[in-house]
């Protein structure tokens, strides 16, 4: 398998480059030369599906036993052995709980994943990389539990100031490794997105640090997801009986793994975005815009995000593949705070995917009804989900999947104004409240994020 970027002028690398790449050097995403193909096997079984659906993707790179190894070995990490459960909702949709992870979030099905290969491929070439990440919440937590105390690795962190619930922030900033470094910006998530991105640009910077990035923009991460589109399916009646999907979308990575399953052979009828306030992704499904607001601080702050990094996956394919298009799309963007799609690729979008917008209180609503009737207890972004499920399910013969991307302990405070009941957080958590914090706050600027990653990356 070979990687290409979504921008068309960087070199073209193979499933371990890309790995460690992250960001490809023209500043694109890097995505697969072509779709592998599904076969029509699978019995539901997480670790039996994840092995031969991810197989495909790093041939070339990582050998068979040495794969099947780290896949079984991650999700050992998970509270049950289907690792993402299903459960029925009061309407007789479903959802899937991808929260079973150590970090109670969607991100640690492939950050338990991504640790090990990034191992795998270190230890292979005797190498060591600086990992800079940013977090709307939940894959700083993920991605610290995935590398923490790995000896070929140094991972810093930056996370919006005081825009993380409480229990994201904390399972970042009680972790005490000596390759850890939480930052927390005083800017939003978007700031952060961008000064990783700019890290990423200065190549003497790079290539002295030997940055990588743990983020939906590294490939792996999407690839690992992909995996419980396949494992839904298989669980409500195979890979050829149609089943759609809702997804609360922040940086549309995981509902990109959806279209991914779709481009290679998955039957997806429909594919729904979820978004809360800001709602730049339902505004593109609707009428094809993408414009830069403010971001509003929501009881989902994990999607408080302007800027979807994924989204250029997916207009990569709108634009037939053509690097150059998707670049022009987004310097535009960058320039102006927004572009349009020609009237006929926008077209192509009404043809399997739809979005829905909802407020707090809207989300509120969702989790006191769906605890009343079904005794479900929803998070804000999963309840977001639940929402787009039902306002845009096209269907009712179809199966309709609304992903379950965080586990409700993780956003107490909004569970308990809605239903009167705060999750407690389980045993392995319990006394997170109590674990000292140790974190750094720092400014929005490029120079000083990068002399503090200087300053605190090991040099063996």
């Amino acid at each position: 398998m070979r990687y290409v970027s979504t921008r068309g002028m960087a070199p073209v690398l193979d499933f371990g480059e890309a790995l460690l790449a992250g960001l490809a050097d023209d500043g694109g995403l890097y995505v697969p030369e072509a779709w592998p193909v599904l076969g029509g096997g699978g019995r539901g079984d997480y670790v039996e599906t994840a092995v031969e659906v991810m197989s495909p993707y790093v041939a070339g790179s990582v050998g068979v036993d040495d794969f099947g190894a780290m896949v079984a070995d991650a999700y050992a990490t998970f509270d049950t052995p289907d690792v993402v459960p299903m459960v029925e909702l009061s309407d007789g949709m479903h959802l899937l709980e991808l929260f079973h992870g150590p970090t109670l979030a969607f991100k640690d099905v492939a950050l338990q994943l991504v640790g090990r290969l990034f191992d795998h491929e270190l230890d292979r070439l005797g190498a060591r990389v600086t990992i800079v990440g940013a977090t709307s919440g939940d894959t700083g937590s993920a991605a610290i539990e995935a590398c923490r105390d790995r000896d070929n690795m140094d991972v810093v962190i930056l996370h919006p100031a005081g825009l993380v619930s409480d229990v994201q922030r904390r399972q970042m900033t009680t972790v005490t490794a000596p390759n850890v470094h939480n930052v927390a910006i005083e800017g939003t998530f978007d700031d952060c997105q961008d000064l990783v991105k700019a890290m990423f640009a200065d190549v003497g910077f790079r290539d002295r640090v030997g940055l990588s990035a743990v983020n939906s923009i590294n490939w792996a991460r999407v690839m690992a997801q992909v995996v419980y589109y396949v494992v839904a399916a298989e669980r409500l009646g195979g890979r050829r009986s149609p089943v759609a999907f809702a997804v609360p979308t922040g940086n549309f990575g995981n509902v990109f793994a959806g279209h991914v399953a779709r481009s290679s052979g998955l039957a997806v009828p429909q594919l729904v975005v979820g978004s809360n306030t800001n709602d730049v992704l339902t505004q593109f499904f609707h009428d094809g815009t993408m414009r830069i607001d403010g971001v509003v601080p929501t009881t989902s702050p994990s999607m408080d995000i302007q800027v979807s990094s994924n989204l250029e996956r997916l207009l990569f394919e709108l634009l037939d593949r053509d690097g150059a298009a998707v670049a022009e799309h987004l310097d535009g963007f960058r320039a102006t705070g927004s572009f349009h799609l020609d009237p006929v690729v926008h077209a192509a979008l009404a043809d399997g995917w739809a979005g829905a917008r909802f407020e707090d209180d809207a989300v509120r609503r969702c989790i006191e009804t769906e605890f009343g009737l079904s005794g479900v207890l929803l998070d804000p972004h999963s309840a977001v989900g639940v929402l787009a499920a039902r306002a845009c399910r096209q269907d009712p013969s179809v199966p309709m999947v609304a992903l379950a991307t965080a586990h409700p302990a993780k956003f107490p405070d909004a569970v308990a104004a809605a239903t009167g009941v705060r999750p407690p957080l389980p045993e392995h958590l319990a006394d997170l409240h109590e674990r000292p914090e140790s974190l750094t706050r720092l400014p929005n600027d490029l120079v000083v994020v990068e002399e503090f990653v200087e300053a605190h990356r090991r040099v063996v």
